[in-house]
């Protein structure tokens, strides 16, 4: 595939849709196609992907083994494949994941791990037409490495960027230091999908509650965090052309919404309450947490339908759990068939046009 593709898919012609009673169905006004929720043509905006490639490369210069990497590293295109048309996932943005048990030897070997990362992804989908996107990766405790990823994974035809909520010191997007990377992803109008990593001092091997893995809540509290930083340095008014996208709900930045309004003034620097609402309905939030049933109420309240984008963070979601999570958000009395049918595509599309 040609550095620089876009993932296309085939857009249906029709004006109007027929009900099964043969009256015809209103448009969803983001896709123009008919409002049947869009079940059956999600696009799913956060999966994970090992790209088998990848590992043979690893493996091959010492970096990983395969007998020893985590069970979600066996990644398989068919599986996934399989498991995506059995929930309704017409598409999904995949980002990388790439399980090391040694450091690179220097740039030049960082930058080899990342061409073949990326090469694999964009054969992947080039191979499966309009199934899949990617993310180019940019981690934050090198900002040269993250600039080179970033921009080389944007020129490899990827859709957006996945940030992490944090570097290994513990600062937050949103500290300044950051404002270099998020320069150049603001003049690309950038959607920047925001992925919790584990809190500094613990580890998904190591967690601050023995029993309790980090992806339970530490991580929902370092989406929450990362988030607040921004909107008390004006992350969102400084990079105005970037889109931010928080996983797995925004953790519990919706719920606590009122709270952190009346800290505010606490904060340094000071956070104005009065601009909360307006900035949590600019980031944009994705399903995966599940949010169905029990956290539609405050997301709707918080962010509002047209913020809300389908995710199912497969494979670390089990295909059991896909399934669950879809049947949930279909089911969810708190949603109207429109809401739903643009948190399955529409939304994914306003934010991705080139899915369309």
């Amino acid at each position: 595939m040609a550095r620089g593709a876009v993932v296309v898919t085939a857009a249906a012609a029709g004006v109007l849709a027929a009900t099964p009673g043969g009256q015809a169905a209103p448009l969803d006004d983001v896709t123009g196609r008919d409002n049947r929720d869009n079940r059956d043509r999600r696009i799913d905006v956060h999966q994970h992907c090992t790209p088998p490639t990848w590992l043979d490369w690893a493996e091959s210069r010492g970096l990983a083994d395969r007998n020893k990497v985590p069970w979600w590293a066996h990644w398989d295109a068919n599986t996934t494949l399989s498991t995506m048309d059995e929930a309704g996932i017409a598409t999904a943005v995949v980002s990388l994941r790439l399980p090391q048990n040694a450091p690179y030897a220097d740039d030049a070997q960082y930058q080899e791990s990342l061409r073949v990362a990326y090469d694999a992804l964009a054969e992947l989908a080039e191979a499966h037409p309009g199934r899949f996107a990617f993310l180019a990766q940019a981690y934050l405790d090198n900002l040269d490495r993250a600039s080179w990823s970033a921009q080389y994974g944007r020129e490899a035809g990827a859709v957006g960027v996945e940030l992490p909520t944090h570097d290994g010191q513990g600062r937050y997007l949103g500290d300044p230091v950051f404002d270099p990377l998020l320069t150049q992803l603001d003049a690309e109008r950038t959607v920047a999908m925001v992925h919790p990593v584990a809190l500094t001092r613990a580890s998904e091997q190591n967690p601050d509650v023995p029993g309790l893995p980090s992806s339970v809540c530490d991580y929902l509290l370092a989406t929450t965090r990362a988030a607040i930083n921004m909107m008390m340095h004006r992350t969102l008014d400084r990079f105005g052309q970037l889109s931010f996208v928080l996983v797995q709900g925004g953790g519990f930045l919706p719920y606590i919404s009122a709270r952190v309004a009346r800290a505010g003034a606490s904060m340094t620097p000071p956070m104005d309450a009065a601009l909360l609402p307006e900035d949590l309905r600019r980031f944009h939030y994705d399903t995966a947490a599940p949010m169905s049933p029990h956290a539609t109420p405050t997301l709707l309240a918080t962010a509002g339908a047209p913020s809300l984008l389908y995710g199912t963070d497969w494979p670390y979601s089990t295909s059991e759990q896909m399934l669950d999570m879809a049947a949930a958000l279909d089911s969810d009395p708190a949603l109207t068939s429109a809401q739903r049918a643009r948190i399955n595509r529409g939304n994914a599309l306003a934010l991705f046009p080139s899915l369309g």
